[in-house]
């Protein structure tokens, strides 16, 4: 009774409403606000402030700044393998697997179609059939800058508006189309090995999604359009090394991989619940040979 309380509450709650409160709660500067805020959230979610740059709370503009702070570039290493896949994010693995006949995996029992998730955008989805996803989710202590799993060239990007359901463990287990019903980024970059598409996933709260090549593109208040921007005839110079940061979440949310079919292979241990860290390896190029 209470599960089926608690998913019902997840339909009828105003999503876009409480996430415009959250952006502009989290944008405040008045310093006695923003440093309770703060110093109440390192102790409650177990934030490790030792792997951040600037370690002194108090030094933060804003929440925002706080959340989506840097690391010291030592914190996160790079596995150095040539044939190394790399977690772009911290966090927790929701699911992987492959695609089959279209469709993924978002809880046991419950799956949703690739085609929607990437916008039903013509001739996209066909890329990755057959092929591999992982998805990755960010709880509020992680660390929020997504990075590269592999070096890799944009080709395209789109904007898909939507809801903004929680995708804690709940909602997946829950809510069905979960990942096709929020709001996301797809971002699309070809790689040495082949075409790789990162999936931003936005949430209740989530209000932002930046990446480095265009600032905000996602506050969480668009309209119903989508947007798309093609990269490879008017700037196809956007090239991004292995571990490179892409883009970011202004509070947490979830990345979805998805890679052509025989192009990587994820390791055993990519398991539903397994924590990863932003930089090691999570997967192999299965083919070596770039393409």
């Amino acid at each position: 009774m209470l599960t089926a309380l608690n998913t019902w509450l997840l339909y009828i709650i105003p999503q876009h409403a409480l996430t415009w409160c959250m952006r502009q709660l989290t944008r405040i500067e008045w310093p006695w606000l923003k440093n309770f805020l703060i110093a109440r959230f390192i102790p409650l979610f177990k934030v490790d402030m030792s792997d951040a740059i600037e370690t002194d709370y108090r030094q933060y503009k804003h929440f925002d700044d706080f959340f989506t702070r840097p690391l010291r570039p030592q914190a996160r290493p790079l596995d150095k393998s040539n044939d190394a896949v790399l977690s772009p994010v911290d966090g927790c693995v929701s699911q992987s697997g492959v695609i089959i006949d279209g469709r993924m995996m978002q809880a046991k029992g419950i799956d949703y179609s690739l085609d929607t998730l990437l916008g039903n955008i013509p001739g996209l989805s066909q890329q990755f059939r057959g092929g591999n996803f992982c998805t990755l989710y960010l709880s509020p202590r992680d660390y929020h800058r997504i990075h590269m799993p592999l070096a890799g060239r944009l080709l395209s990007m789109h904007y898909i508006p939507g809801q903004l359901f929680s995708v804690n463990g709940h909602s997946a287990s829950h809510v069905h189309g979960l990942f096709t019903r929020n709001e996301r980024l797809v971002t699309v970059f070809a790689t040495e090995r082949g075409p790789m598409a990162m999936i931003l996933v936005g949430a209740m709260f989530v209000s932002g999604i930046d990446t480095v090549w265009q600032g905000m593109i996602s506050n969480g208040l668009q309209g119903p359009v989508v947007s798309s921007w093609d990269y490879s005839q008017h700037r196809p110079d956007i090239e991004l090394g292995r571990g490179d940061e892409m883009g970011r979440f202004h509070m947490g949310s979830t990345v979805i991989l998805v890679f052509p079919k025989d192009m990587i292979a994820f390791k055993e241990s990519l398991q539903p619940g397994a924590v990863v860290r932003m930089g090691e390896k999570m997967a192999t190029v299965a083919n070596n040979e770039p393409r």
